[in-house]
């Protein structure tokens, strides 16, 4: 039986069904767990989690007596009506980059945690937990909902050594934002966010020393890598309710379209289209991320570079939904103007792929910095335009991503 209680009737062996409540506002990022130790109640109590659902069947009731706020005779009860809690909290308009930020950061921060979380419990043996990765993205794709470039931008900000982690975060991002380009329902959308964050859970089971190699991987060491989607697919397996799209993209996200990728050399059709959308998503985090073996590269650069590949590796249309959707020069891009000033896209206007919001904040023909100034080259009656693509290392601003984001990682 489930019923729902307030924390203040939480004791050791109840079961948590699920929190009444965003994963933002408690500490764990999990659901579905028995209440061992002490810690953790005093963790719910000093959150803002008011009320809980437990499971009586598979721990501890409420005491004779006591009686709960509610009582659902089904699973399907409860999650119908958090789902209407949810919905009736979120006021999901969409906001300047500028506004989302902070927000986004918060969630960049909390997401990392989870997942790190969710890599060493797997990392243990145990299952991962569908419920608590749900509502993750559910976070994630409201964040997405208000203003894609915040959350995407900000989840590349991260240091080679909790890469895995973020990259999770990031590429379930850009699937929610590559789903909406291509219009996918609600329900198509969630299961493409899910399956990002998902993807790459087999390199849980990966060797470190492998997985965070400064130098490049021996032939032995990359076969080893390669077969983290077959790794990642056995252990969803073990998931109660797992969505298929999850399962598809996390065993496929390295196909190509040409044939050449892996773990099965699927070509074309034989890949299903969000296969498609996670492996254009996966390739551009990974190149725009610092790596233990390298760093990004800029995000317009990157662009350019995948522009090149699509043929081969990517579906076309994919491809190009994808580049609508973060723009041709990506948030963070540097570039230089008609004037001969540089700047770094910090916004995505909407009106074109080529007019974004720009912060100018360096002069090439007199080689100094200059008062940042902001430059919307959709706007009528800006003549400047983007006349290059700037390459970072040449230039060496070492505040570069504190220019855009207001931090220089998460």
């Amino acid at each position: 039986m489930l019923k729902r209680i307030s924390v203040n009737q939480l004791t050791l062996g109840m079961h948590i069904k699920e929190f009444c409540g965003s994963w933002m506002e408690h500490p764990f990022w999990r659901t579905a767990f028995v209440l061992t130790d002490p810690k953790d109640i005093h963790a719910i109590l000093s959150s803002s989690i008011k009320e809980v659902w437990i499971d009586c069947s598979k721990g501890l009731d409420v005491a004779l007596g006591v009686a709960a706020v509610s009582v659902a005779q089904s699973e399907a009860q409860v999650e119908a009506e958090l789902k209407q809690a949810a919905e009736g909290k979120r006021q999901i308009a969409p906001v300047p980059a500028a506004q989302e930020i902070a927000r986004a950061a918060r969630i960049c921060l909390q997401s990392k945690k989870a997942v790190k979380s969710m890599f060493e419990e797997a990392r243990m043996g145990n299952s991962v937990d569908v419920g608590g990765a749900k509502l993750l993205v559910q976070e994630i794709s409201d964040s997405v909902a208000r203003n894609p470039e915040a959350i995407i931008s900000l989840a590349r900000l991260k240091t080679a050594d909790e890469y895995t982690y973020m990259h999770s975060v990031a590429v379930c991002a850009m699937m929610v934002a590559l789903a909406k380009q291509l219009e996918l329902d609600d329900a198509q959308t969630h299961s493409a966010g899910l399956a990002g964050l998902l993807h790459d859970v087999g390199k849980a089971l990966l060797p470190m020393d492998i997985l965070n190699k400064p130098g490049t991987l021996t032939d032995a060491e990359f076969s080893i890598i390669k077969n983290h989607p077959v790794e990642g697919h056995r252990m969803l397996l073990g998931s109660e309710k797992l969505d298929p799209i999850a399962l598809d993209v996390c065993l496929h996200h390295h196909e190509k379209v040409n044939g050449s990728g892996y773990p099965k050399g699927l070509n074309g059709e034989a890949i299903s289209l969000f296969a498609k959308m996670g492996a254009v998503c996966d390739v551009y985090d990974a190149i725009t991320s610092n790596r233990p073996y390298k760093s990004g590269w800029d995000p317009a650069e990157s662009m350019r570079k995948m522009a090149a590949w699509s043929n081969g590796h990517f579906e076309a249309t994919i491809f190009q939904a994808f580049v609508k959707s973060i723009g041709i020069y990506p948030v963070g891009s540097l570039v230089q103007l008609t004037s001969g000033r540089i700047g770094v896209v910090v916004e995505q206007t909407g009106k074109s792929l080529t007019t974004p919001r720009i912060k100018v904040f360096f002069s090439s023909k007199s080689n100094m910095r200059i008062l940042p100034a902001m430059v919307d080259l959709s706007q009528k009656g800006v003549t400047e335009k983007i006349v290059a693509r700037e390459d970072p290392e040449k230039w060496q601003f070492k505040d570069l991503n504190a220019l855009w984001s207001g931090s220089a990682g998460i």
